[in-house]
């Protein structure tokens, strides 16, 4: 029996369970929801070219809440069979007893559910040999030690494989399931010259192998990343133009998804707050979500709470749509639940159609980031300052790497004055964006 047909025979047990599951919890309260989200993996890594660690998993826990009186109660258990699953009933309705009661729990509104939801092919499992896994780790590291003389040691690569089936089910009549998979292939190597040492690292990730970069590319990438940070500089403290490589633009936006979020908002701790159908970014700006990208790295039918997912616009052309919400920030913040229990979904940032070196060009004279450091972001006022490293540019051409310095300002400003946003899209994330240019930020340095 194939993989794929294994998953599929298992799936239609999983889902039985939940369904026996929310007959019993249905039945002794007033709501109820179930899910089980069953996951089965291997990683393996290495270090210069010796396996270090294998490690396989299978887990998945059936979860029960239930609703009475206002009150909520969960509990969970991984054995599966009838008597478990009755007596985690008893148990989350055990402790509902114990809870207060509020008026804002309970599963979100039934027109919302996932009762008819797309295949958006998710699955590709791979379930490789642990020599196989580690042969490609190991291909990663050797082709990172052999692209340059200066990397002198690897710092550990690994590949990672996981499939899982997500199930969910609720007493509205909804229940739903799909499997995924995720595999990922990471290299990370230090560089050394008499000025020191410098690490840095490359990774690839997929829902199918087939889509993952090649071992050797993973290596040369990490490999190129170690050897441009050498010997870096700091620099005086300045006021200048700061542009975010790819890889940690996604943060900045990461920022908004916090920001935006129901629960930060009905706790009044998020600087966006309010600003629903305001100016927040340029006017050129729009961001959609996209959840139903076939094969797409966040991409989901429905959400943790069954709650359909839609295309979405999040900016319009500078100015935000629309909060994310639970069913439970929902009724808190007296709005309909948007999709997000369990996160994002495939967001597109627009860009200004520059690439890379053109990015360079509009920085002219300030700093490229490409890495950041520490947790320096007040969410309720928007302050933001965090360590970094990058590189020095000038007249549009990188000069040195520098290290040791701070970036500061306040994400409302940051926000509102992107300049640019490059062609040179990161794909491997849930937010997909190019480099970003913000016109001026404190660099604080010597």
């Amino acid at each position: 029996m194939s993989v794929k047909q294994q998953v599929a025979e298992q799936e239609q047990q999983l889902r039985q369970a939940v369904s026996r599951a929310l007959d019993m919890a249905s039945a002794r309260s007033d709501q109820a929801e179930v899910a089980i989200t069953k996951s089965t993996g291997i990683s393996v890594s290495s270090r210069m070219g010796e396996v270090e660690n294998v490690e396989f998993n299978q887990d998945g826990a059936l979860g029960i809440t239930v609703y009475r009186d206002q009150r909520k109660g969960s509990a969970s258990t991984t054995d599966l069979s009838e008597k478990a699953i009755a007596k985690t009933v008893e148990a989350a309705l055990e402790i509902a007893s114990y809870t207060s009661p509020d008026p804002f729990g309970g599963p979100a509104p039934k027109d919302l559910m996932a009762f008819d939801y797309p295949d958006l092919d998710l699955f590709y499992p791979d379930e490789p040999e642990p020599d196989t896994a580690a042969a490609l780790a190991i291909e990663a590291e050797q082709a990172a030690l052999n692209h340059d003389s200066r990397i002198k040691f690897s710092d550990g690569a690994s590949y990672d494989s996981h499939y899982g089936i997500r199930v969910y089910g609720n007493s509205h009549g909804m229940l739903g399931s799909y499997p995924s998979s995720q595999q990922a292939l990471s290299c990370s190597v230090i560089a050394q010259s008499e000025g020191g040492m410098e690490r840095d690292m490359s990774y690839t990730v997929a829902r199918d192998k087939a889509d993952l970069w090649t071992p050797a590319f993973v290596g040369v990438e990490a490999a190129k990343h170690a050897v441009a940070r050498l010997n870096p500089r700091s620099v005086s403290t300045c006021q200048v133009p700061v542009m975010f490589d790819r890889s940690v633009a996604t943060g900045l936006f990461g920022h908004l998804v916090m920001a935006i979020s129901g629960s930060a908002l009905y706790r009044k701790s998020s600087f966006l707050l309010d600003k629903k159908d305001e100016q927040i970014f340029p006017h050129w700006l729009t961001i959609n979500e996209l959840p139903h990208v076939r094969k797409g790295a966040a991409s989901a039918p429905f959400d943790s709470e069954g709650v359909i997912t839609q295309d979405r616009r999040i900016i319009e052309q500078g100015i935000l749509k629309t909060y994310l919400a639970t069913s439970y920030a929902a009724r808190k913040l007296d709005m309909a639940p948007t999709g997000h229990a369990g996160g994002i979904h495939n967001w597109y940032v627009s860009h200004t159609g520059q690439d890379t070196d053109a990015m360079l060009k509009t920085l002219g004279t300030g700093l490229l980031v490409t890495e950041l450091m520490g947790q320096g972001v007040n969410p309720v006022t928007g302050d933001y300052s965090r360590g970094a490293a990058g590189f020095w540019v000038e007249k549009g051409e990188i000069q040195y790497p520098v290290s040791g310095i701070t970036i500061a300002g306040n994400l409302n400003d940051m926000f509102a004055n992107i300049v640019a946003i490059g062609t040179d899209i990161e794909t491997r994330s849930q937010i997909q964006t190019g480099s970003i240019i913000i016109d001026s930020m404190k660099v604080a340095g010597e």
